[in-house]
C-alpha cells in the first residue's frame, strides 16, 4: 500500500528531519512511553516530541548491566543501555527527556540516565489510583511540564495554542481508532505489524504529515478489505511493552498462521480510543483524558479495569485466543498472567498463551514452537 510505504519512508528519514530542525534552533523533546505524557504541550510550545520507544536489541540490554542490576524489566534496561552507550541517535539529539514516574522501572531509568549522562532529565509523578485527588496531583505534574517547556523553548503555551494542539492530536487519535476498528472485519484489511508500525510512527514523525497519510490509508484499506483473502485464528496480543524494533513476536505469530487483530499494551502502543475535550480549561482536559479516561496499566488501580477491558476487546474483535507477551522482570504483569486465564476462560471460553522475552535471540526457537502449537490448538 502506498500510504504504508510513505510512513516507512518518513520513519527512515526522521533523523535527517530532526537534524535539520536542530540546525533551525528548534527543540527536540524526548519522553518515555506509557501514555502519561501529553504531546500536546510540546506541540503548543513549537517544539518536536519524540518518544523513546525503540527496543528489541539484546546488545544494549547487556550493556546496561554495567550501570544497573539485571532485575529491571527488559525494555528499561534497553533504554539505559541505549542512552548511556550513545548507540541510539535519538538520545544523542534530544534537548530534554521527560519521564513520567509510573513505577520503579521508570524511576531507575530516570536516575541512571541522570547520573551517567548529560541528558537533562525531568521526572514527574503519576499516581497509581484513579481518583479526584490523584487527578489533581497529575494535573500539578503536567503543569510543571508546561512551565519547563516554556522555559527551554522561550514560547508561551497559551490556551489558544494548546487547543490547536489538542485538535491536531485528536485527529490523529481519531484516524488510528478508525483504522483499528476496521480490523473487526474477517479478515482484517491491515496486518498487526503494519498497524503497530503506524502507531509507533505517531510517536515520532510530524503529526500533520502522518494525518494526511493516514487519511489516504483509510481509503486504501476500505478497498483492500474487499480483496483480502487471508485466513487464520484471530488473536488478541497483550502485555507490558511492545517497542519499535521488537517485532519478533508479531513475525512468529504471522509465520504460524495466526492473525493479531487487536493489541493492548501499557507501553509501546499509544492510547487512541479517547479524545481530549476541546471545551473549558485545556490543562484540566488533558489531565482528565490522560489520567482518568485511559485504561490503567497492570500496576494501577482499579485493579480489575484492564482485565475487564481485555475481556471486552476479546468479544468486540471476535478473537479465538489471547497471547500474553511480557518482558522479563516486569513482575506486575507476570502476577496478572497467572490469574487472568481463569477469568478469560470463564467470561469468553478462550484460552491464553503466556510468553516472556529478554530480547535474546536464543529464545526465538522455543517461542516459535510454543506459538505454532498454540495457534494450531486454537485452529482445531
Amino acid at each position: 500500500m502506498k500510504a504504508l510505504e510513505k510512513i516507512d519512508s518518513h520513519l527512515k528519514n526522521q533523523l535527517t528531519v530532526l537534524r535539520k530542525a536542530k540546525d533551525e534552533k528548534r527543540k527536540i523533546i524526548g519522553y518515555t512511553p506509557g501514555g502519561y505524557f501529553p504531546e500536546e504541550l510540546v506541540l503548543a510550545a513549537g517544539a518536536i516530541p519524540v518518544c523513546m520507544i525503540r527496543g528489541g536489541d539484546h546488545a544494549v540490554v547487556e550493556t546496561s548491566i554495567a550501570y544497573i542490576d539485571r532485575w529491571l524489566d527488559t525494555f528499561h534496561r534497553a533504554q539505559i543501555g541505549s542512552g548511556i552507550s550513545g548507540r541510539d541517535p535519538y538520545y544523542n539529539m534530544i534537548d530534554i527527556l521527560f519521564v513520567p514516574i509510573t513505577d520503579s522501572n521508570n524511576r531507575a531509568l530516570s536516575d541512571a540516565l541522570d547520573y551517567h549522562t548529560d541528558i537533562d532529565i525531568f521526572p514527574f509523578g503519576v499516581p497509581h489510583a484513579k481518583a479526584e485527588i490523584g487527578c489533581r496531583y497529575y494535573l500539578h505534574g503536567i503543569t510543571r511540564v508546561k512551565t519547563k517547556l516554556e522555559q527551554i523553548t522561550g514560547a508561551e503555551i497559551t490556551e489558544e495554542r494548546l487547543k490547536e494542539a489538542i485538535q491536531l492530536c485528536n485527529k490523529e487519535r481519531e484516524l488510528l481508532k478508525k483504522i483499528s476498528l476496521m480490523r473487526k472485519t474477517d479478515p482484517p484489511p491491515i496486518s498487526a505489524k503494519d498497524f503497530v508500525m503506524i502507531n509507533h510512527a505517531a510517536m515520532i514523525i510530524d503529526k500533520r504529515v502522518l494525518i494526511e497519510i493516514l487519511e489516504s490509508l483509510v481509503d486504501e484499506l476500505q478497498e483492500a478489505s474487499l480483496a483480502n483473502n487471508a485466513k487464520g485464528p484471530r488473536l488478541l496480543l497483550t502485555g507490558s511493552t511492545l517497542a519499535m524494533g521488537d517485532h519478533k513476536i508479531l513475525d512468529l505469530i504471522a509465520e504460524a498462521g495466526g492473525m493479531v487483530v487487536i493489541e493492548e499494551f501499557a507501553e509501546g502502543i499509544k492510547p487512541y480510543w479517547q479524545q481530549v475535550r476541546t471545551t473549558g480549561n485545556s490543562m484540566e482536559a488533558l489531565a482528565e483524558s490522560y489520567f482518568m479516561d485511559r485504561i490503567v496499566p497492570a500496576w494501577f488501580r482499579p485493579a480489575g479495569e484492564r482485565l475487564k477491558y481485555l475481556v471486552q476487546l476479546s468479544k468486540d474483535f471476535s478473537v479465538n485466543g489471547v497471547i500474553w507477551y511480557q518482558l522479563m522482570y516486569r513482575e506486575s504483569y507476570k502476577i496478572e498472567s497467572y490469574y487472568f486465564p481463569e477469568i478469560l476462560k470463564k467470561e469468553t471460553g478462550l484460552s491464553m498463551l503466556t510468553l516472556e522475552s529478554d530480547y535474546d535471540p536464543s529464545e526465538t526457537g522455543q517461542m516459535r514452537t510454543r506459538i505454532e502449537t498454540y495457534v494450531e490448538s486454537v485452529r482445531r
